[in-house]
């Protein structure tokens, strides 16, 4: 017991230094992950043989990742890919296999060893890349769906990949049990399977083939038809308890049931799992999930990257640095040449294209799996395995490294602003351009339409534009921050912009671009908090609200109105609190200095504090005189 819970301080302690460093360096979560496991392993020494077995553990991750992931989707979005999962997702897989079995084979190998590394390096690495998407707000982007689509495919492929490799063996072995359970998907290793699930595995591998293949349509079916019929009543028996944990308790029942049944078949508990996502994306429960799944979801990831860390044989490695560095490179210039070629023929453009290749030219931790599983067949020797396990090591280790070298080209293209994506074609224009239509931006663009102004919605989240046009309001999907955008949105002949965006580098820079095309229009702009105000007034906008504030007014009014004064006295309270407040904005902004904290400006702090006690004697005035005017009343 000693032991385990020094472990687990161990690999808690390493993560909690490293990884906040890595990511205030602009590194990414996920190298700092490495680092970490690197560090604690091969550096220092301080784990040893658990880590392998921790590794099973923690892949179940990716599991959870896909489920998420899932949530997030609607059916008929996984239905728009389908193109590009069997085309682009399928090429990928096809190519990368084809020219590392050439290589192999050029290298002198035999093709059944090639064959098994071209498998083994054709898979991308679903945990970091997605993890790296989703950190960088790269999902949404064409070079994010195209990529997403390239990283199912291959968990689809891993399936037929295990099937393939007993075929591979140069010295066939007889299967025991421990080796067919290995040919199943991570998930399958977490712990030792109990009695009742070892009786169901063999019956299974011991039933016919087309008894198999019903039962893998009836899972799959009953997969579907249960998150969508079963999921709401279940879920409202289990909060009627007013339980908070059992909500996470069928949460993970979910997926862990799912999963399973999924191993069952010898299918991908990632993919069950992730289509169980997708049937549940329309689901009243879906951010419950999200919000029970998300805390296990980012612990098992990040032990998983750093058990990847820890795991690697650095002293293998030094025996032959040079082939080691060379083989991996190589696999990364291979596969950013073939995933290059693919995205122009898919027609990704720009930077888009090259997310799409950096993004997938590592190798993937579904790798490890193959390749133990290549082992025990004796399709592959140990000598080889631990080059290959090396290489996909190192390829992986090199990922927020190919990100950084994207985001290095995106800014040298002076294309960085922010994920791109197909933007719909703008066909109309109006006298108002509301850009961005979250909470704030739907309030304004009700209140102006149904006041007969015509205007034009752009935001670049596809779900808020699309539940827009269900209830009739139609919207353009489309960066707004994209000048081209605002410019077919009827930028030159607007007479206001509203910039109600979520991201405040994006507001600033809308503000600053209609500001100099057009001088003459007026800009309304939503602020964060005080420091967004100056932000905004420094780039042009005219009139600014924060967006709390005006709420924040009325909730404080009612509280007076509660607490002894007429609604009179309360709303004329309100009135002077809003009217001496925006009065010491104008004031501050004008020592507000950008890129210094205003806790830190002696001039901005002297001046807030004049301000406030400003506002206090206008306030007590406010009483005085109703104090006064009570005591003449009664007189």
């Amino acid at each position: 017991m000693e032991g385990i819970l020094f472990q687990a301080s161990i690999y808690l302690l390493a993560a909690v230094v490293i990884v906040p460093v890595a990511v205030r360096l602009g590194l990414g979560s996920v190298l700092g992950y490495l680092a970490a496991g690197i560090l604690i392993g091969p550096v220092l020494g301080l784990v040893g043989s658990e880590t392998a077995d921790l590794q099973h553990v923690a892949e179940f991750g990716v599991v959870l990742m896909l489920f998420v992931i899932g949530l997030e989707l609607e059916p008929r979005v996984l239905w728009s890919m389908r193109h590009r999962l069997l085309g682009l997702g399928g090429l990928q897989v096809m190519l990368t296999m084809a020219a590392v079995t050439g290589v192999g084979i050029w290298l002198g190998e035999s093709w059944q060893i090639s064959l098994a590394v071209g498998m083994i390096l054709s898979l991308s690495s679903t945990a970091i890349v997605l993890q790296t998407l989703n950190e960088k707000n790269l999902m949404r982007s064409a070079g994010g769906r195209s990529t997403f689509a390239v990283l199912l495919t291959q968990d689809i492929a891993v399936v037929p990949m295990l099937a393939v490799v007993p075929l591979l063996a140069l010295h066939p072995v007889a299967p025991t049990p421990t080796m067919a359970g290995a040919a199943e998907n991570p998930g399958d290793k977490i712990i030792e399977a109990p009695a009742l699930a070892d009786t169901l595995i063999r019956m299974v591998a011991d039933m016919p083939g087309w008894s198999v293949t019903v039962l893998t349509l009836g899972i799959v079916t009953a997969i579907v038809l249960g998150g969508h019929y079963l999921t709401r009543p279940v879920f409202r028996f289990v909060h009627a308890a007013r339980l908070p944990e059992m909500s996470t308790f069928i949460s993970l029942l979910i997926v862990l049931g799912i999963a399973f049944l999924m191993t069952l078949v010898g299918l991908s508990p990632a993919l069950g799992t992730f289509l169980a996502g997708v049937v549940l994306a329309n689901s009243e429960f879906r951010h419950q999930l999200v919000a029970d799944i998300e805390p296990f979801k980012g612990l098992l990831l990040g032990l998983f990257f750093i058990t990847v860390g820890a795991g690697i044989d650095f002293w293998f490695f030094w025996q032959d640095p040079l082939l080691i560095l060379g083989l991996t490179l190589g696999l990364i210039a291979l596969k950013g040449v073939i995933l290059f070629v693919l995205a122009a023929l898919f027609r990704l453009r720009g930077r888009d294209r090259w997310l799409f290749t950096l993004g997938l030219a590592q190798a993937g931790e579904f790798g490890f799996l193959l390749i133990s599983f290549s082992l025990q067949q004796n399709v592959l020797s140990q000598a080889i395995a631990q080059v290959v396990l090396l290489v996909v090591g190192f390829s992986m280790l090199l990922t927020p490294v190919l990100f950084i070298l994207y985001e290095a080209v995106a800014r040298r293209s002076g294309d960085a602003r922010g994920p791109e994506a197909a933007a719909d074609e703008i066909d109309e224009q109006g006298r108002v351009i509301i850009a961005g239509i979250g909470r704030f931006g739907q309030v304004v663009n009700r209140l102006v339409r149904m006041s007969g102004v015509n205007t034009v919605v752009l935001d670049s989240d596809m779900a808020t534009i699309q539940l827009m046009r269900r209830f009739g309001v139609k919207g353009f999907f489309g960066d707004p921050a994209r000048p081209e955008l605002l410019q077919a949105a009827g930028l030159g002949t607007a007479d206001v912009l509203v910039v109600a965006v979520d991201s405040r580098e994006a507001a600033i820079r809308i503000v600053r671009y209609a500001r100099a095309v057009r001088p003459d229009i007026h800009i309304v702009a939503r602020a964060h908090d005080r420091v967004n105000v100056f932000e905004l007034h420094a780039a042009g906008a005219d009139d600014i609200v924060r967006e709390t504030f005006d709420a924040s007014i009325r909730a404080g009014r009612y509280v007076l109105e509660n607490s002894g004064f007429t609604e009179y006295e309360a709303a004329q309270l309100s009135q002077t609190y809003y009217k001496e407040d925006r009065k010491a904005l104008r004031e501050l902004a004008k020592v507000w200095r950008p890129g210094v904290p205003v806790h830190e400006n002696e001039a901005y702090v002297a001046r807030s504090r004049q301000f406030d006690a400003d506002l206090e004697t206008a306030l007590l005035e406010h009483l005085q005189n109703r104090e006064t005017a009570a005591q003449r009343k009664a007189s």
